[in-house]
């Protein structure tokens, strides 16, 4: 994510802004310029920017910000669609009537447009299941049915359609599960980036030229999954799993493995971006402690900076990240180690995400 200013009055605005909190000016992401940017009404239903890099360019408001308060992207006038691209992926929102379901979806859709804008920047094809039925994205946001014999709704993806759970967006909810599961990390973002993960391996690595190297690196995909999921709940993961994999449920199967390691290249490739964006460098009075000088900027155009760069860059950040999440008495904000087979199916997603054409 970058750092983004009112382009009226210079004042610091989130990625989640629908106005300006100095000029009072509407605000909106605008996906053609890549950055949060004010608008002005044109009188006809339109906006415009003042800036003048978008001059000659109209914008309408998505339907999702103007009647559901849940958005806060644009939309080319020309484009015919009254949803911005991050909205129409989603084919089933939470049931309105009933409580807390509104604030749900607006977290669901918070999470999912910064998902959109990582794969925006990483040049991933992303098409909605209107445009492309054959290989198209959507998602499915359902609750849990409060009925006897019902089964919970699983979070999880299927050629190309993702569901999560409603409850997940309740932070209550997802701790209480958390702690269930023994994980050390579970967001909304990071469901969205894992499972998003299965969706481009079906994209990128199935039926490719890369399938053979995915599996030297990952495992065969061909174990029967099922299996492999009961016996991961049943057993727990292998003793060492710390030295062969990213997280204890990547061990379960080849598809979690690359579908948690493709979430954390995710969670690294956003976080060196804001880090570079906000000028953030290291310089310990102590020569043996970690140092950065300048991060490596996440792969917002190609070529993408090298990969031992972001992995020079990744260690020194997650080491000030969790102090200062200690300071706050907070748990750490990067639970991880990256042993080195770990680093090196991280260096696979890189290497598959640059040979993607744009």
């Amino acid at each position: 994510m970058k750092v983004f200013h009112c382009d009226h009055c210079q004042q610091l605005v989130f990625f989640e802004n629908t106005v300006c909190v100095s000029c009072g000016n509407t605000l909106a992401y605008l996906p053609d310029l890549d950055l949060m940017g004010s608008l002005e009404p044109t009188g006809d239903g339109a906006w415009r920017s003042p800036l003048p890099r978008a001059e000659g360019r109209l914008y309408r408001l998505c339907d999702n910000y103007t009647r559901e308060n849940v958005c806060n992207w644009a939309v080319p006038v020309f484009d015919p669609h009254p949803l911005c691209q991050s909205c129409r992926l989603t084919r089933i929102i939470p049931n309105l009537s009933r409580p807390g379901q509104k604030e749900a979806w607006y977290k669901l859709e918070v999470a999912k447009r910064r998902l959109v804008y990582t794969l925006l920047r990483l040049g991933c094809p992303i098409e909605n299941r209107i445009d492309d039925p054959e290989h198209g994205l959507a998602y499915e946001f359902l609750a849990d049915v409060q009925a006897p014999g019902t089964s919970p709704v699983l979070t999880g993806h299927a050629d190309g359609v993702i569901t999560v759970n409603v409850g997940e967006a309740d932070d209550v909810e997802r701790e209480r599960r958390r702690i269930r599961l023994h994980e050390p990390y579970r967001t909304l973002l990071g469901h969205f980036r894992h499972e998003v993960g299965h969706y481009y391996w079906d994209r990128l690595i199935k039926d490719s030229p890369r399938i053979d190297e995915f599996r030297e690196r990952f495992g065969d995909e061909r174990e029967d999954y099922a299996q492999a999921l009961q016996r991961h709940y049943d057993q727990g993961p292998p003793a060492d799993w710390p030295q062969r994999f990213v997280s204890a449920y990547s061990s379960s199967h080849p598809w979690e493995d690359w579908a948690e390691t493709w979430a954390h290249y995710l969670h690294m490739t956003d976080t060196l971006e804001m880090a570079a964006a906000c000028g953030l460098s290291l310089r310990p009075r102590r020569s043996d402690e970690p140092t950065l000088k300048s991060p490596p900027l996440a792969p917002g155009t190609r070529p993408f900076a090298a990969f031992d760069r972001l992995i020079e860059g990744w260690f020194p950040l997650t080491y000030v990240l969790n102090n200062l999440n200690r300071g706050m008495g907070l748990p750490d904000g990067y639970p991880f180690v990256l042993s080195t087979p770990a680093v090196e199916k991280l260096r696979f997603v890189h290497e598959t995400l640059n040979d993607t054409p744009t």
